[in-house]
């Protein structure tokens, strides 16, 4: 083989992995209609999908002993619940992520273009606060332990945070930073450069979502934690926080707060994720120092 062949079969073998060969596209099927075209995308499947794992999971947690509500507190949850983290995960973002130093327009002042959510832009921390403000006011109709019944919903919310990190990447969005050449599975990304970079949405899905699932299921399932009112909610936001920090170092900030992440050398999601971290850390050391509960009185169907 001649040296020029040489060295392009070796730069062949060398390149980065390109998202576009994947072959992927942010909708599962479109359709046209009088209105224009109607795409059923990968993100809106993901919300689906996350809700109703919840739904099913909690409804499933209901039937073991020393459940702090009935089944018809889980349908009053699962649909104030869902209004929560769309309408707190969209007014998160424009708080958050527009307005002020970030170069955006403030989207509080723009109440029609708030109101597109096809446009993207949706904040977990927003989402968390809309989440729980929803618990809190089944809790108050219902008479119900509010940190009890935070700690049933945390168990089961990883797996939607799995689920949509999961449509991130198909949508090749939030991709992470240049990486170098001792990171091989790096990918080029449309709108990224020519430059590999981490696929953090992916380390994301991993981190926030599979392994912190599975540790606070295993939790709930074999150990007595749910019988510790907090530690199961504790657990979940200290993982997430630290989940979310860890991989803030390999994402690229958001085009908007790239002078706040150089200047204070932390992403906005990090600066977000030290309040949960210090939630998280007090309502575990609150839980561990309480004696765990002996009883629970049944709640009538």
């Amino acid at each position: 083989m001649s040296p020029l062949l040489q060295d392009l079969a070796s730069a062949a073998a060398n390149a980065p992995l390109d998202w576009r060969d994947l072959g992927l596209k942010n909708y599962l099927f479109s359709l046209p209609t009088p209105l224009g075209e109607f795409q059923l995308r990968w993100y809106s499947l993901a919300y689906l999908a996350g809700i109703i794992f919840a739904y099913w999971h909690i409804s499933k947690t209901l039937k073991a002993p020393g459940a702090p509500m009935a089944q018809r507190h889980a349908d009053d949850l699962f649909f104030y619940c869902t209004l929560g983290v769309i309408l707190g995960g969209r007014l998160g973002y424009a708080t958050f992520y527009t307005g002020g130093e970030t170069g955006l327009p403030s989207l509080w002042g723009e109440p029609g273009e708030l109101l597109k959510l096809w446009n993207g832009g949706m904040s977990f921390h927003g989402g968390l606060i809309g989440v729980l403000l929803a618990i809190a006011f089944v809790c108050w109709r219902g008479k119900l332990s509010f940190l009890r019944v935070c700690d049933y919903v945390a168990v089961s919310v990883p797996m939607g945070m799995f689920f949509g990190r999961l449509a991130n990447f198909v949508n090749a969005e939030l991709w992470g930073r240049v990486a170098g050449p001792d990171v091989p599975w790096a990918m080029v990304f449309p709108g990224g450069g020519p430059m590999a970079r981490h696929p953090s949405q992916l380390y994301e899905a991993l981190l926030e979502g599979l392994l912190l699932a599975a540790v606070l299921m295993v939790l709930f399932w074999r150990t007595r934690a749910r019988w510790k009112p907090g530690l199961l909610v504790g657990i979940f936001a200290t993982g997430m926080a630290l989940a979310r920090f860890v991989v803030e170092f390999y994402r690229e900030p958001d085009a908007q707060l790239q002078e706040l992440a150089r200047s204070s050398g932390l992403s906005m999601g990090q600066w977000l994720t030290l309040p949960l971290l210090a939630a998280g850390l007090f309502f575990v050391i609150r839980a561990l120092m309480r004696p765990e509960l002996g009883s629970t009185t049944p709640i009538p169907e």
